[in-house]
């Protein structure tokens, strides 16, 4: 949709949300990043000239992760707000009908997401001496939040799934492969089902000078093990050459320690190093699908290009991360 068309949309939709004429969109741009995603920035401007700044999102074209709906997306973002978890407040969430495409509005709050900047800028000091522990407790506010208030949200088997899709592919992935055996061997007993945030990493939470400020891109959301986020966020991808194992910042057991006394429930640290696996396994299978998205044709992006080029980065890092 062009932007004169969207923003004629929004101010309408913000009008009746409001209950108030003549709401203008100021400053509306497209931002980069996001490869299931269309993000869009702007300012509301209402009347008095009152600025309100607001992020829109919506599925790209063809785009479809096969997990969370942008519909089930904005109940877990009421839900997870409710429990605790600090996240940007809901706006609009219109259907199909509206816009083409669903949309959430959410407000746009201060703060930086770009994890090279989080782990090496001056600015972001104090932060980081804080934000591991920060995840744990924001990770338990995640796992408390009540299933039957997400009623769209479904379990995943997360070994299953991308088993298949690195089948589909018929290549030899031989690191992948070996992975692939020993998670199969070493599989935890199955724990009960909480919600998962499923992209729970630096790049998805909105971190300032002061530390963590809100959790984001929630389109990954399921039921599963807790410890899946925590061996999520100790991918090695996600250290952007940072030393420390939970995502460049701190170490195992300080997360561990946090997450257990925000939570009441002890972590198993096995439990978490073969969810760290799959969860590197899954990253390198992600990269391969991204690729396969451009390559086909259905979305030309040079982003999901390069994204595609770091499978072998996931391979190396798997075989680094095996027991």
């Amino acid at each position: 949709m062009p932007p004169d068309d969207l923003r004629a949309s929004l101010e309408r939709l913000l009008a009746e949300r409001w209950s108030d004429t003549g709401v203008t969109v100021d400053e509306l741009r497209r931002l980069t990043g996001g490869a299931s995603r269309e993000t869009w920035s702007f300012d509301a401007v209402r009347p008095g000239g009152a600025r309100v700044p607001l992020v829109l999102q919506r599925r790209r074209p063809g785009a479809d992760d096969g997990v969370a709906s942008l519909a089930v997306e904005a109940t877990l973002l009421r839900a997870a707000s409710r429990a605790g978890v600090p996240v940007p407040e809901l706006v609009l969430d219109e259907g199909d009908a509206v816009l083409g495409r669903r949309i959430l509005v959410s407000a746009r709050l201060d703060g930086e997401t770009i994890a090279r900047r989080i782990l090496r800028d001056d600015a972001y000091a104090r932060a980081r001496s804080r934000l591991t522990a920060q995840c744990g407790a924001a990770l338990a506010a995640i796992h408390r939040i009540p299933t039957d208030e997400v009623p769209g949200l479904v379990a995943v088997d997360q070994l299953a799934r991308y088993r298949e899709v690195l089948d589909g592919f018929g290549e030899p992935h031989p690191a992948f492969e070996l992975a692939l055996r020993w998670l199969e061997a070493e599989r935890p007993d199955p724990a009960p089902g909480v919600v998962v945030h499923g992209d729970f990493r630096l790049g998805n939470l909105l971190v300032g000078p002061d530390g963590l400020r809100a959790v984001l891109d929630w389109e990954l959301a399921h039921l599963g093990d807790p410890m899946e986020d925590l061996g999520w966020l100790c991918v090695r991808a996600w250290r952007f050459g940072a030393p420390h194992p939970v995502a460049g910042l701190g170490e195992y057991r300080e997360l561990f320690d946090a997450y257990a006394a925000a939570s009441g429930r002890a972590v198993d640290p096995h439990v978490v190093r073969w969810w760290e696996v799959l969860g590197t396994l899954i990253w390198g299978v992600m990269c391969r699908m991204q690729a396969e998205a451009h390559l086909s044709g259905l979305v030309r992006s040079v982003e999901l290009a390069a994204i595609g080029r770091r499978v072998c980065e996931n391979e190396h890092d798997v075989l680094l991360v095996l027991p």
